[in-house]
């Protein structure tokens, strides 16, 4: 096992000596320097701690399977699956090795699998595969898994970065542990850079393509922009919407762009006024959602009044395309029924790291203020602001998100509040009805049959209980220099797991 360095880095220029031993440790077309938006409050596999670290972890962590450049489900440790009578499913494993040169076995997969459910689990998936009765290993290649029930989504969730198979048993170096990805970790700089070499024993044959990747931290976008202008970096994620014309324009650069991750409101269930749902509602129809799209994305997005299911999906239901529309006079209404009629004061959590997510507040701010709401805001850093997000510590909040997949189950981790605290979620908010509606979506095989469950689950969803509210669809851009090659902007609600074709990269 290589071995793990951790040094304490105090103060922001500490990254400049960083991208200076960056640019001097290997030739250029070896290594790739990539800008991350954030450096990741945790490389925890199976915890939801942001974009920035799903990018690291993509890299030292595989699970059963993963998404390819059109989101198609792709083989990864199972070379394949199939679904093994009424309620269970079949993986195949492939010879695989860990970083620390210990076989992948099912044993490992099954171990993995019950740290993910287990009773006293941080995992994000944790409450989605509570499902799962029985993990059966009948030889060291071949993982059974059997469902209480009829469960259609889950090769879907399996092949999310949320579940990547970890060593059993394995001892962890520097709190991480080991896994079986394209990139090992050999130094960790903390709020600064992580160092990874490429795994000589990665089950892909030629993968990844180049030696190093050096992820350096740019909390600050406009630094993380110049950083790609002035070649320190040769690839960067979040571009800031400012910047996207700048970048497109340059002929020394190129844009890659989706649509996909979503901005939306999520809310405190158990204290405070939004208890209440016709509170939530009132603020649903309040919110000039064209006014986000051109503050916070420069025109770049598109507003979005209902649950965030993309038109060209089979599931959308045009019924409930603007069930949230922009109705002050209505919001007023459901706040004199709720007996606030002259307003209430209240505060939006949010966090100043983004300007997204701070221009996304500051609109619902000023919304808000037109029908009586008085909006206090809170903008912590961003590792603060998911701490308090998972601890329940407001009582409304902005969220950025993209569905855990492109099938509607994938708004489960959003909408569902039977699942356990979660930062991307609305907190302790009690939603019986759709999680009765995603149950039976997710054990429904027949297609038609489905889409009438979430026909109703839109309906609940937007006008009975409200776990959330959706604000506008967002382009989601990754910016590189010109010869960089090889990566893809994965489609849709799969756009965070991008980082997992890193591997694929080089230069031309």
């Amino acid at each position: 096992m290589i071995e793990l360095s951790r040094r304490t880095v105090l103060g922001g220029a500490a990254s400049l000596p960083f991208l200076v031993r960056a640019a001097q440790a290997a030739a250029p077309k070896d290594r790739l320097v990539f800008g991350l938006s954030a450096y990741p409050p945790n490389l925890m596999p199976w915890m939801n701690t942001g974009t920035a670290a799903l990018t690291v972890k993509t890299q030292i962590y595989r699970g059963l399977m993963s998404f390819g450049g059109n989101g198609e489900l792709q083989p990864e440790l199972a070379e394949s699956w199939e679904r093994d009578g009424k309620t269970g499913w079949k993986f195949h494993l492939r010879n695989a090795v860990f970083h620390n040169g210990a076989p992948v076995t099912a044993a490992d997969v099954k171990w993995t699998l019950e740290q993910i459910i287990g009773p006293t689990s941080t995992a994000y998936l944790r409450g989605q595969l509570q499902d799962i009765d029985t993990i059966e290993t009948p030889d060291a290649h071949t993982v059974r898994i059997v469902m209480k029930k009829a469960f259609v989504t889950l090769p879907l969730l399996l092949a999310t970065p949320y579940a990547p198979v970890i060593a059993k048993g394995a001892t962890t170096v520097h709190g991480l542990p080991v896994g079986c990805g394209p990139y090992v970790p050999v130094s960790l700089e903390q709020g600064v850079g992580i160092k990874l070499v490429a795994f000589d024993k990665y089950y892909k044959p030629g993968l990844p393509k180049l030696k190093q990747l050096h992820m350096v931290a740019y909390a600050d976008e406009n630094a993380r922009v110049a950083a790609l202008q002035s070649g320190d970096v040769d690839m960067i994620e979040y571009v800031p919407w400012q910047s996207m014309a700048a970048i497109a324009a340059d002929h020394a650069l190129s844009l890659s762009t989706v649509n996909g991750p979503f901005m939306a409101l999520a809310f405190n269930g158990s204290t405070g006024p939004f208890k209440d749902v016709r509170l939530r509602l009132a603020v649903a129809h309040a919110i000039k959602r064209e006014d986000i799209v051109k503050a916070a994305f420069y025109g770049r997005g598109e507003p979005l009044e209902t649950l965030p299911i993309p038109k060209d999906s089979p599931f959308f239901d045009p019924t409930y395309a603007h069930a949230w529309r922009y109705d002050p006079d209505l919001a007023k209404k459901l706040m004199a029924q709720a007996g606030v009629a002259k307003g209430f004061a209240c505060t939006l959590l949010s966090t100043a790291q983004y300007s997204m997510h701070q221009a996304t507040a500051e609109v619902v701010q000023q919304n808000l203020a037109e029908i009586g709401i008085q909006v206090k805001l809170d903008l912590p850093d961003w590792a603060t602001r998911v701490a308090m997000g998972n601890r329940g510590q407001y009582q409304f909040c902005v969220q950025g998100e993209t569905t855990d997949d492109n099938d509607p189950d994938g708004l489960s981790a959003y909408i569902d509040g039977s699942l356990p605290a979660n930062n991307a979620r609305s907190f302790a908010l009690p939603t019986p009805r759709i999680n009765a509606l995603l149950e039976a979506g997710r054990a429904e095989f027949d297609q038609a049959k489905r889409r009438a469950i979430y026909d109703k689950l839109q309906q609940v969803a937007t006008e009975v209980e409200v776990p959330m509210v959706s604000l506008c669809w967002r382009q989601q851009g990754y910016a590189m220099k010109r010869d960089v090659v090889g990566f893809y902007n994965l489609p849709g609600g799969l756009n965070f797991y991008s980082g997992y074709s890193l591997e694929d990269v080089s230069f031309s």
